[in-house]
């Protein structure tokens, strides 16, 4: 039998032209992704200033209720009162924060040697020091800090930039919302409008349960250096508060400078000490993070380690500190444009 074959000029262009369709398809991808690994640095300092810049409306917002200002002129009064709470903060305990910093940098050197040295005293202290010698050596430790801790611009530059957009998106928020939703197609502005409203109450909310832990941990850090005698007790409890904003990792980060002073004074102290860190975290996640949590999208601890190390792999310290509001935003954005959408189609389809 003899079969013969034919080439058919329009099947050929159909399938090159999809192929091309498929190519264009695949650069576009390629391109945006490595457009926001490049560009996620700024990515990051841009939602670091939007932050700080819902704590400044929602702070003008909570000055309305108390005071008769119009919305407008209760942001700048917002703005001025942080900031002259900020300068009035180092005015009177600065030389002496700078002092006490000035003090650790100097004396951890000498505490993680007595640290060492007092470990190898006993068999399963030497182990300890023999595994982390092999795990981990000092130029490795340093390239994983550097890496961490750097940026694309440096850290004054940084919270230059963070403050600059800040202030910017303070001054006008309903400008920049009205930019936002006219960008959407007319049939999705209200739900955009309601979506927006929405993020920034989470937003909100969120960085209301951070600042009222940040004092709780502070202030109870403080208490117990003061009981167990420990030096430098405003610098351990102000770096106690400030990793309350970053979950899982910050208490660990805040426990390593208190341990390493705690060794000057023996190993009971040591204990006394990881003890009433852990007590003021386990505190902590008892009374606060639920109250937090009710007025948030419910994050899955999982969720938000993973988000946590895949961010600080990408954009270091920076990273890790936003990835927790992060990840409440996509959350949210997931909920309203996805999650109730199917709910809704499910009961409409069986009402019918």
């Amino acid at each position: 039998m003899n079969r013969t074959f034919t080439n058919n000029p329009q099947t050929n262009n159909s399938t090159a032209k999809k192929a091309w369709t498929w190519g264009a398809i695949l650069a576009f991808i390629f391109v945006v992704l490595l457009l926001f690994k490049t560009l996620f640095s700024i990515i990051l300092l841009t939602f670091a200033g939007l932050l700080i810049a819902v704590y400044f409306v929602a702070f003008g917002g909570m000055l309305r209720k108390i005071l008769p200002l119009p919305k407008s002129w209760s942001v700048f009064v917002s703005v001025f009162i942080n900031l002259v709470l900020l300068v009035a903060f180092f005015w009177f305990v600065g030389d002496r924060l700078t002092q006490q910093i000035s003090q650790l940098s100097e004396t951890l050197p000498q505490t993680v040697e007595q640290a060492r040295a007092r470990l190898g005293e006993s068999s399963i202290g030497q182990k300890i020091i023999d595994q982390l010698s092999e795990t981990a050596s000092s130029e490795k430790t340093s390239a994983i800090a550097r890496s961490f801790f750097s940026s694309a611009y440096g850290v004054v530059s940084d919270l230059y930039i963070v403050l600059l957009i800040a202030l910017f998106l303070a001054a006008s928020p309903s400008l920049y919302r009205r930019g936002v939703v006219h960008l959407l197609p007319p049939k999705a502005k209200d739900k955009g409008v309601d979506i927006l409203d929405k993020l920034y109450e989470v937003l909100k909310k969120w960085l209301i349960g951070q600042i009222i832990g940040v004092f709780f941990i502070g202030i109870l850090t403080a208490v117990g250096l003061i009981v167990v005698d420990l030096p430098l007790v405003l610098t351990l409890s102000l770096i106690a508060g400030l990793m309350n904003f970053i979950p899982n990792f910050g208490p660990i980060i805040a426990l390593i400078p208190a341990v390493l002073l705690a060794f000057m004074q023996g190993t009971s102290t040591v204990l006394i000490v990881i003890a009433f860190y852990t007590g003021i975290q386990v505190l902590q996640t008892a009374l606060m993070t639920p109250l937090v949590q009710k007025k948030m999208v419910d994050i899955p601890p999982l969720l938000i380690i993973v988000s946590q190390i895949a961010m600080g792999t990408l954009g270091g310290f920076w990273g890790v500190l936003l990835a927790m509001p992060t990840v409440a935003v996509l959350m949210t954005l997931i909920n309203e444009l996805y999650v109730k959408e199917q709910s809704y189609h499910k009961y409409e389809f069986q009402e019918k």
